[in-house]
């Protein structure tokens, strides 16, 4: 009785997909009948728990042409096809092999015609991001370009449905890094604020995203349809519109080849595009997002993006081989200064660029050799504004408690060295840093200017110290450098003390390696800066240990023990 009531289901599911193809409206729009969606569903069950072959053969060709009639009429359908054409790719991805289907051209079809246009259906993103993720393991073994190649596509996705689908997308986000979309993945992932206020005005522009492909008005070969789309969507600005209604902001134009906006909004990786922030289009872009409300969805993608960047570098310092980290490296310099202009998003992102280029060049040091050109680079733009000014307090950190890349790369060292010497020297002749000094500085501008100056100061002359402790060639240099912030007397004294005091330091070396050498192993001996090994007191002179350089004391030592008291006896 059970075998009966099973071949009945299966003849009266396999009748309802045979009856819809004969069916105009069915056959035009099988989407559109829901009866066609629980048939295939049903199908499926069956194939299932019966998991025969004989019965897979003889559903698969009804399954298959519903596929492609559905595809076929994505471009003309009011009901969204992703839904029923997810169902029927979970069929090719578990039967596949019995009926010899490749279901990577599906897969590939699906995204291009119908995730496409249905990025933007609450109800199709759900499924979708549940069906990468149930098949994530199939998928990354038997189609492992798929997921990088889309994940432009599937950033649209999580930037319009939000927060609601942040969890599935973080379970999915390992499987779009691949050696091919690790770098363009990195600038994406930051703009997804642009990405949203774009779709957004899209939206505005053309009415509801749902069953427009934005990548199909991108190449339209009806121009003014797209003129118009961008117009509004973008810039608001125009160019030379020509055309009856010029007095019609809907007619005015922009270039429709700014590759920017083309970037943007694409659907597929192809490779790492140079986004141009300096185009009039992007100034006017980022100029209306700061000027307008911010929409739901925009809070909800700035508190996002920095959350997905957060797992994209920690799967990057766990997976990533140190070949593309070092090439990622000059791409986190050129975008610290460059992300959507929201204070706290932009705090957000640069907080942990930094926090990433540190880490990385604490794991492999040799990397600030390597990137001595963008290095160097980044340290002259220090004038250019407060991130690139913290990005280059930064750099100065890294070079001096690394060494420079360490004691193998003696002539990167001696470069970093020069432009360090080149840094210090125009702050110390100029007294200013930022923008060109004006004539007229408000008080909290110049307090502000002041400070960061000093700060700057500080970072450039412990580097300097601490990367002639790692070289010690480079010491006469220093002493000279230094001495010459000792004697400058400039207005904050924390500069020129600290100039001092490591001068006196570099009379001691012993004790200046071990609070200005390197923290990491070297000849098979740890040593950790600030710390005097106390138990070398009975064989190395250390009478003059600088207690208030640590203190930033002046005068007479504060303490009121004596070195017996301290020191190992014999």
């Amino acid at each position: 009785m059970a075998n009966e009531n099973r071949d009945n289901n299966w003849d009266f599911y396999i009748r309802s997909l045979s009856n819809s193809a004969r069916d105009s409206n069915s056959a035009s729009d099988p989407a559109s009948d829901p009866s066609i969606l629980q048939s295939v569903k049903k199908l499926y069950e069956l194939c299932k728990a019966e998991n025969s072959e004989d019965l897979v053969a003889r559903v698969y060709p009804q399954i298959n042409k519903l596929f492609h009639r559905a595809v076929a009429s994505l471009s003309q359908s009011r009901t969204s096809n992703g839904l029923l054409l997810l169902v029927i790719l979970q069929f090719y991805l578990d039967f596949g092999e019995m009926v010899l289907h490749d279901a990577d051209p599906s897969l590939r079809t699906f995204f291009r015609s119908c995730l496409s246009r249905e990025f933007s259906d609450p109800a199709v993103a759900e499924a979708t991001l549940d069906f990468l993720n149930m098949n994530k393991k199939k998928l990354l073994t038997s189609f492992p370009s798929l997921l990088p190649q889309f994940f432009p596509l599937l950033l649209k996705l999580i930037a319009w449905n939000g927060e609601k689908s942040e969890k599935s997308f973080l379970k999915l986000f390992p499987g779009l890094m691949s050696p091919g979309s690790f770098l363009p993945l990195f600038p994406s992932l930051v703009d997804l604020p642009i990405l949203l206020v774009a779709l957004e005005k899209v939206e505005r522009s053309s009415g509801s995203l749902i069953g427009n492909s934005i990548a199909s008005m991108q190449k339209s070969t009806a121009p003014e349809m797209l003129l118009a789309l961008m117009d509004e969507a973008y810039t608001g600005s125009t160019i030379g519109g020509g055309g009856g209604d010029s007095e019609s902001e809907d007619s005015n134009t922009i270039d429709v080849a700014d590759s920017l906006f083309l970037d943007l909004l694409k659907d597929e990786n192809d490779g790492l595009a140079e986004r141009h922030w300096t185009s009039p289009g992007m100034a006017t872009v980022l100029q209306a997002a700061i000027n307008s409300p911010q929409s739901d969805r925009l809070k909800q993608i700035l508190k996002m993006a920095p959350r997905i960047l957060d797992v994209y570098f920690a799967i990057t310092l766990r997976d990533v081989n140190n070949s593309l980290i070092c090439a990622l490296i000059p791409l986190l310099m050129s975008r610290n200064a460059t992300v959507f202009p929201d204070k706290s998003f932009s705090y957000e992102i640069r907080k942990r660029i930094l926090e990433f280029m540190l880490a990385a060049f604490q794991r492999s040091p040799d990397f600030i050799a390597l990137l001595k050109k963008p290095i160097m680079d980044r340290l002259t733009e220090a004038y250019d504004g407060p991130a690139k000014t913290e990005l280059a307090l930064q750099l100065c950190w890294a070079i001096g408690e690394h060494g420079g890349g360490g004691g193998s790369h003696k002539d990167a060292a001696r470069e970093l060295f020069e432009s360090l010497e080149l840094l210090l020297y125009e702050n110390l002749s100029s007294s200013r840093l930022g923008l060109r000094q004006e004539s007229a500085l408000s008080s909290d501008r110049e307090t502000f200017r002041k400070s960061s100056q000093s700060r700057l100061l500080c970072f450039v002359v412990t580097a300097i110290a601490k990367l002639a402790t790692h070289h010690r060639e480079l010491l006469p240099r220093a002493r000279v450098s230094l001495g010459k912030v000792a004697r400058s007397r400039i207005s904050d004294g924390r500069v020129w003390r600290r100039a001092r005091d490591y001068l006196g330091l570099m009379n001691e070396p012993a004790i200046c390696l071990s609070v200005l050498g390197p923290s990491r192993p070297s000849c098979g001996f740890t040593r950790n800066p600030g710390t005097v090994n106390w138990s070398d007191g009975g064989t190395k002179m250390i009478a003059h240990i600088p207690f208030y350089i640590l203190g930033e004391q002046e005068g007479p030592p504060f303490h009121d023990f004596s070195f017996s008291d301290i020191l190992p006896r014999r």
